[in-house]
């Protein structure tokens, strides 16, 4: 529902009171990669972005508060006094008007989620890995010039690249300054949308881009590597030496900042992101928690096991690690290192995560999973999580806002029901712990 004109604008004359753009993560952003679904294995080159012409929902109107105009002229006037140019502004703006089409992706909530196991057939497809080791080889030697100067295995490089946009062939095609104005105008997060649209233009005046040429994805990420505006302004480098940080031309530009950004968020050079493990018999479940970290030691005395043939890395006995059962304690496990976090704060999903990880493997002949996929389990639909949430809290076990996304506060409430049933306190969510509460 969109917001009233006075909680809008107050929202919005808190952003033109200050002058800093706050960074947010480039998990906060769809990227262009989202618009070509992965198909599963053996897969085909995946489909073009459905270009901004295309034909949209028209039942979907916008409900203004005032017209765009007016809204324009009051956002230009925030703008230059932020720093922004008129020459920028009006060259930046020239014949935009909302486009119908971004409002109807930022209003879309999925009703079904692809299970974890089919997401990573698609992202670990052997097209995809072959095309990650041609690359590899390619650009050999600037990836090895950002791997000094930024300590990130160029592997991961690859692998985001590859995830982010098909290695710069799906880089969204709509005009990032007029999907930012929609969302600043009429979406969902106006002031998030506005401190984007800011920085926007401080990429024009930059001279980075020119306002034709700076396109993106539905919600304003942006490039080969699809960075939001906000972090294009703190992380984004000019690697080729050429004066302007090219993100959308050049793969030097887009690699190393993609280094830069995982360099600031905690990477740690020449280590594992994490290793698959097995857990033993009549195993705590409850430890299979983001929040409890423990070294690959103690894990190890608690007995989880490595798989049969692998090798524990060398130097992780003593490197931090939390537990992960992406599909429940029926699926595969891992100890997630540092390096597996620094990759959640670029998109901060699991399944993404594991992505990239793996993939960043498969190109050197590794990355695959032993254990087995609980493929029995489809998936609860958006409806029946938000179901599943309120039958929790109607049980005593408070899941919080029932929004439909399995969040740490929903997680807890999950082990609490199970722990009471008897069954093992994984934390995940199951069409038979539905039914359970349900039936009570």
């Amino acid at each position: 529902m969109p917001f009233r004109l006075s909680h809008r604008w107050q929202l919005r004359q808190l952003i033109a009171a200050s002058s800093l753009i706050l960074l947010v993560a480039c998990a906060e952003k769809p990227t262009a990669a989202d618009a070509v679904p992965l198909a599963p294995a053996p897969a085909a080159t995946p489909a073009p972005v459905v270009p901004s012409t295309a034909p949209v929902d028209t039942s979907i109107e916008i409900q203004p508060t005032q017209s765009f105009s007016e809204w324009q002229a009051g956002f230009r006037q925030q703008a230059l006094q932020a720093g922004i140019t008129p020459t920028t502004f009006d060259h930046a703006f020239a014949g935009v008007e909302p486009d119908m089409s971004v409002i109807k992706a930022d209003r879309s909530q999925p009703e079904f989620a692809r299970p974890v196991w089919e997401y990573l057939d698609g992202a670990l497809s052997p097209t995809r890995v072959r095309k990650g080791q041609t690359l590899l080889t390619q650009y050999d030697d600037i990836l090895q010039r950002i791997e000094q100067r930024y300590g990130v295995d160029r592997g991961a490089l690859v692998a985001v690249w590859g995830m982010e946009s098909n290695f710069g062939q799906f880089q969204g095609d709509k005009s990032v300054i007029r999907s930012l104005a929609t969302l600043a105008y009429e979406g969902r997060r106006p002031a998030f949308a506005q401190s984007q649209l800011l920085a926007a233009l401080q990429i024009l005046q930059n001279g980075d881009i020119q306002p034709e040429a700076m396109l993106g994805s539905w919600a304003g990420a942006m490039g080969q590597t699809q960075f939001i505006p906000t972090t294009y302004n703190t992380h984004a480098v000019d690697f080729d030496g050429d004066g302007r940080r090219d993100i959308w031309n050049s793969a030097a530009d887009a690699l190393a900042s993609t280094a830069h950004y995982l360099q600031s968020s905690g990477w740690q050079t020449g280590q594992p992101w994490g290793l698959e493990v097995q857990l033993p018999q009549n195993f705590d479940y409850a430890l299979a928690d983001g929040s409890i970290r423990k070294s690959t030691a103690e894990w190890l005395q608690l007995g989880l096991k490595l798989p049969a043939g692998a090798r524990l890395p060398v130097g992780s006995e003593q490197l931090s690690a939390a537990l992960l059962l992406p599909a429940g304690y029926r699926g595969p496990a891992f100890l997630l290192f540092d390096n597996f976090r620094a990759i959640l704060k670029y998109n901060n999903s699991s399944s993404y995560a594991l992505g990239v990880s793996l993939l960043s493997e498969r190109f050197g002949g590794a990355g695959y999973i032993r254990g087995e996929w609980p493929k029995d389990d489809v998936p609860l639909s958006r409806s029946e999580r938000i179901e599943l949430q309120n039958l929790l809290s109607a049980n005593n076990y408070d899941a919080g806002n029932p929004d439909g996304i399995i969040g740490a506060n929903t997680r807890k409430a999950i082990r609490s029901a199970q722990q009471s049933l008897g069954w093992p306190a994984d934390g995940y969510p199951t069409h038979k712990l539905l039914e359970s509460l349900r039936n009570r």
